[in-house]
Formats: structure tokens, C-alpha cells, sequence
């Protein structure tokens, strides 16, 4: 062999391409994510994604079953000392050492009124946290607090980054979950990658990327074309027939707890008046709706909690669709059908880009019309959406709540100081009794004894109508057949992605 051919052979051997990486596993999903710092994020895909990314004292099962997470146990002292002992060897993904220390700079910061979390509420019950060694960590309450382990479910930052340099943790977020972060760009992708020192073992899958879709369309589309690994919930359900006859997709479903709502802003003079907001609720038919543009992967719901919610009550009123009593009530209100084509009055109504929900407000639209009511449409973009609504910025819209959990969550959804920022009070709602009620639910342990608290809740709820209930819906995952390991979450949570494999 001369020389030369050996030098070309050397060289074209040490100029070999590397193997190609994995291909990322696809999530597609329609909206941009907000905030990943879980003590600031609210959204529902800011969260789901947040938990992958933090690791949390406790998080739900697959059944809503309370489990660790990051502590090894937990006990109960009395009604009001909780105690956690933190599993060993956990580390963030900076390589940093999680300790009780960062339980508890997460926790404080949340409660500082300066940080300004909408979480706060939720942990004003805590009069001291203590951290009798790096791997424990207690909390002392003011009173007994029944959702107390709920609210533990609050992802957990790394104390010398967050406080160190707050902007650049937001921006580039580091936590303990299965998945560390890589990028984010709000019109395309947010991309994370298996974190090899997670304690429960790294995930399966290497690369995790959620593309941002909005267009119903396009996603479906991506999906066919088998770009997309999985969808979840983010597609029109008159479109999983074709699915179904994807040889290459696969398809499981299961009852969820997201609730749908219509909400008032009741400080508009229009929408104060309760007539006016039962005239609006008779004048939905939200049979038709959940029939049609759902294909019965929605139920009509009469509150909040799902009828499988063990604070559950039927006795609440109800409003089925009457166009004929809608009118009454609008007349009693003061607004009488004018003569000739003029409505009674006019409301702006706000929601998403969202092609799905945009199809359900053009039917609530005709059917306010049927009754005399005209309703511009505003669609937006999700961020300006969303801040829109955080902001008090409209007279109706549609959004859902994710996660229905503990009934607790009225407290942040209706107390009257749970207004934006202490809460999600987002429609101004102010009833005395009600504050009393879920403050009492709070501090009350029998399950029996909140049961009926939470059932006059209910009750409550349900006739003042600071929201129209619309409907709760099932969870519908469609993925490629090779996907091995996905279950659903009744939240909608993406939590089973670190058990995800391919085939």
C-alpha cells in the first residue's frame, strides 16, 4: 500500500458522519406555553409541560391517587404539622444537589407578596417552614387545611438559581424532572431532553419535542403524514373517524375532568344583572353542541366537579335549553325586543384561535341571536388571549379548567379575595356566604362534613352563575402504533411521556 492511499484511506475513514441522533418524539400541541416557572404558571400547557420539567414533593397517579414524587413519606402530626422526608441522591439538571432548603425557598417565595404568584392563596394556611436536616422538611399551619397535600403538588426550584438571577431562570428553566429543558421559540417548538441522573432512571425516549400547531388542520395533517408521534386532545373530534381508519395510528380514550365554561365579567353593567346571565345560559343549547361539533366526547355538565367527583351533587339548578324562557328573562331584566331587526344589546365575546372552539362560539353566537342577543366574535392568539382574560379585559368568554381536583379549587375560582393576583377570581364574583363556605371547607378534615359544605357550594354556584357550565370532555390520545407505554391522565397530563417507547 503507498503512502498516498493510506493517507486517503485515513483520511476518508476520520471524515466518516457520526450516526444520526435519535429522532425527537413529537407531541404536537396548539398553543404556545406562557411561564414554565411553576410557581408563576397557570395555563394548561405551561403546567403539563412544568411537570416534566420539576420534580414536585407529591404528584397524582393515574387514578388522582395522591403518591410521592420527591419525598420517600410523609406524616401528619395533629391536624396542622406535615413532615416530608425527600428521597436521596436527587440532583437538578445543573448537577446541583435538591434539598429541603429548595423546598423551602420555593414554597416562601410563592407566599412573598412581592413575587406576586397566583398561587399565593393557595398557601397562606403555612405560618412556618422548617428544615431540620437537608433531606426534611416541615410545615406548620395555621389551622387544619384539607387540600394541603393537593397544593404539594407545586413543582420545586432550585433556590441558588431562582434567586440568583430570576430572569435568566425563567428563560432557561432548571429543574429535577425526567426531561431538562433545550429551547423554546414561541412560534414553533419547545424541545427538552432525557435528564440522565433522574432518580427514578432517565426516560426512555432521548428527545422530547412539543411542536406548536394552532391550526387544527396542519396538525392533522403532520400527523397523517406521520410527523408527529402524538396527539392528545388537540384535534376535532368529527376528524377521529378518519383516524380510526389509519392503519398506522392508534387510538385510547378515557373520562377526563376538564371542565368547560362560559365566564362573565360581572362588572359589566349588562352582565351584573342575573336575569340577563339566565336569559344566556337558557338560550345554549348545549345538547346540540356536545352531539354535533363533539361527536359525544362531551357530556353537559352542571358544575365544576364531574359527576365521578366524590363532592359531587346533582341537586343544583339547572338550566336546559328554552329560547321561550330565555326571552322572558331578558324582558324582566329590562332589555324587551325592539321592533325590526335591532338586538336587544351587543356583547363582545373573546377566545382563542383555536379552530375547534371557534366552531362552538359561532354556534353560541347564532343561538344568542335566536333571543335577541348580538355577540361579535374575537378570536386572538393564546397569549393575548389568555392575558386578556388574566386581565379582566373582556364581557364573556370560553376557556376550560384543567385538573379539576380537590373541590377546594372554588375557593380559588370564587373567593372573593382571590381576584387576580391572589387568585383566579377572573370574573369578579362576590357572595359573602360563598366566602364563608369554601374558607370552612378548608379548615375541615371529615370527608363526610366537606361533602356537604361543597354541596351547598354547589348549590350556590350553580344559581348566582358566575359561569355558564358548558360541559366536561373525554380524554382522546391518537398516536403512532409503535408507541408503547402512553397512558391518560383524567387531568390531561403528560406526565406518562417519561414511560413512553418506541417499538
Amino acid at each position: 500500500m503507498t503512502p498516498f492511499f493510506f493517507f486517503l484511506l485515513f483520511f476518508f475513514a476520520g471524515c466518516t458522519s457520526p450516526p444520526p441522533a435519535d429522532p425527537p418524539f413529537v407531541v404536537a400541541i396548539e398553543a404556545a406555553p406562557t411561564q414554565f416557572d411553576p410557581r408563576l404558571a397557570t395555563d394548561a400547557y405551561s403546567e403539563r409541560i412544568g411537570q416534566l420539567l420539576f420534580s414536585r414533593l407529591l404528584r397524582s397517579d393515574p387514578t388522582g391517587r395522591k403518591v410521592g414524587d420527591l419525598a420517600e413519606r410523609w406524616e401528619l402530626d395533629g391536624e396542622t404539622v406535615y413532615t416530608f422526608h425527600l428521597k436521596k441522591n436527587v440532583r437538578f439538571h445543573d448537577g446541583h444537589p435538591l434539598t429541603s432548603e429548595d423546598v423551602r425557598y420555593t414554597f416562601e417565595s410563592i407566599l412573598d407578596p412581592a413575587f406576586a404568584s397566583p398561587h399565593r392563596k393557595n398557601f397562606e394556611m403555612i405560618s412556618g417552614i422548617e428544615t431540620p436536616d437537608a433531606a426534611t422538611i416541615r410545615f406548620i399551619l395555621k389551622q387544619p387545611h384539607a387540600p394541603f397535600l393537593t397544593e404539594m403538588t407545586r413543582g420545586i426550584v432550585p433556590k441558588h438559581l431562582a434567586e440568583k438571577d430570576p430572569a435568566a431562570f425563567s428563560s432557561h428553566p432548571i429543574g429535577s424532572g425526567p426531561f431538562q429543558f433545550v429551547r423554546y421559540d414561541p412560534d414553533d417548538a419547545v424541545e427538552l431532553a432525557a435528564f440522565s441522573d433522574f432518580f427514578e432512571g432517565p426516560p426512555a425516549i432521548r428527545r422530547l419535542l412539543f411542536r406548536i400547531i394552532p391550526e387544527d388542520s396542519v396538525r392533522l395533517l403532520e400527523l397523517e403524514k406521520g410527523n408527529i408521534d402524538l396527539l392528545q386532545n388537540a384535534f376535532p373530534p368529527d376528524a377521529l373517524p378518519r383516524l380510526r381508519q389509519n392503519a398506522r395510528l392508534k387510538i385510547i380514550q378515557a373520562p377526563g375532568t376538564t371542565y368547560t365554561y362560559l365566564g362573565f365579567n360581572l362588572k359589566d353593567p349588562i352582565l351584573q344583572n342575573r336575569a340577563v346571565r339566565e336569559a344566556i345560559a337558557l338560550a345554549i343549547n348545549r345538547d346540540e353542541i356536545t352531539e354535533h361539533l363533539f361527536k359525544g366526547l362531551a357530556r353537559p355538565a352542571a358544575g365544576l366537579l364531574s359527576p365521578s367527583h366524590w363532592a359531587y351533587t346533582d341537586a343544583v339548578k339547572t338550566y336546559r335549553y328554552d329560547p321561550d324562557q330565555a326571552k322572558k328573562r331578558l324582558d324582566e331584566a329590562g332589555f324587551p325586543d325592539p321592533p325590526g331587526a335591532s338586538p336587544r344589546f351587543n356583547l363582545i365575546h373573546k377566545t382563542s384561535q383555536n379552530e375547534l372552539a371557534r366552531r362552538v362560539v359561532e354556534v353560541i353566537q347564532r343561538q344568542l341571536a335566536q333571543v335577541g342577543i348580538a355577540v361579535t366574535i374575537r378570536n386572538y392568539e393564546w397569549g393575548t388571549f389568555y392575558g386578556d382574560i388574566k386581565s379582566g379585559n373582556f364581557q364573556t368568554f370560553t376557556l376550560s379548567w384543567v385538573g379539576v381536583d380537590d373541590p377546594d379549587i372554588y375557593s380559588n375560582l370564587f373567593h372573593s379575595e382571590s381576584v387576580p393576583p391572589n387568585g383566579a377570581n377572573r370574573v369578579f364574583y362576590r357572595n359573602p356566604r360563598l366566602d364563608r363556605l369554601v374558607e370552612a371547607g378548608r379548615v375541615t378534615l371529615d370527608p363526610e362534613k366537606r361533602k356537604m359544605i361543597y354541596r351547598e357550594v354547589q348549590q350556590i354556584v350553580a344559581e348566582d352563575l358566575p359561569y355558564v357550565s358548558l360541559w366536561h370532555t373525554m380524554n382522546v390520545a391518537v398516536m403512532k402504533k409503535e408507541v408503547e407505554g402512553y397512558i391518560l391522565y383524567p387531568d390531561g397530563d403528560f406526565y406518562a411521556l417519561k414511560e413512553v417507547r418506541r417499538k
